[in-house]
């Protein structure tokens, strides 16, 4: 159908695709990032037309915000459950990454115009049955989905946008225990892993 995209649903069998957002929808959650982070920046209220909300924004999703300038990250910032409609975590999570996100300091306004959004609408998490080390890198080598580590009380997650920087399963998920404050082979003891994919808007 013309006008609407396609966000990949993990299934025990295969990647399927799920059609649900309009384009319409997309513009509204772009143009809502770039003015909550302005309204922001200028300690100006939030304002927005209610009744362009459609019912898909105001389902609950799990989404993240990523901003970037110059082709590096800049913040991301998001939630891996879903706490509120679509369109209020977009706000939320968007001031988050810009002015929240520990890494880095908060957004000023003259990098305000030089930064670029993506915004990841995740599918729920499916824990991942994997018999050992071997077998987890191989099935990421051939899916490359979104991955949850935990481990010992402690939680990390990459989007599947991570793949064009960590193109090596074993890098990957070093990263990825480095970013839950493990050791970087912790991966290889028997860690919980989850998958998710992402519509990437």
């Amino acid at each position: 159908m013309k006008g609407l995209s396609a966000l990949v649903i993990w299934s025990p069998k295969s990647f399927k695709f799920k059609r649900i957002m309009e384009d319409k929808d997309k513009k509204i959650l772009k143009n809502l990032v770039f003015a909550a982070i302005k309204s922001e920046l200028e300690n100006q209220k939030l304002e927005y037309d209610m009744t362009e909300i459609s019912s898909v924004l105001r389902q609950r999703r799990n989404v993240f915000v990523t901003l970037k300038k110059d082709g590096r990250l800049r913040g991301c910032i998001g939630h891996l459950a879903p706490v509120q409609a679509l369109f209020q975590d977009v706000i939320e999570n968007a001031r988050a990454a810009a002015f929240s996100d520990p890494r880095f300091p908060a957004l000023t306004k003259s990098e305000f115009g030089k930064i670029t959004i993506e915004i990841s609408i995740l599918s729920v998490g499916k824990k991942l049955e994997y018999k050992s080390a071997a077998s987890l890198i191989e099935f990421l080598e051939k899916n490359k989905p979104g991955v949850i580590l935990k481990y010992a009380g402690r939680t990390a997650t990459f989007l599947p946008q991570v793949w064009d920087e960590l193109s090596k399963p074993e890098q990957f998920l070093s990263h990825l225990c480095l970013k839950a404050g493990l050791a970087p082979d912790e991966w290889k003891k028997k860690v919980t892993i989850e998958t998710y994919s992402v519509e990437k808007i």
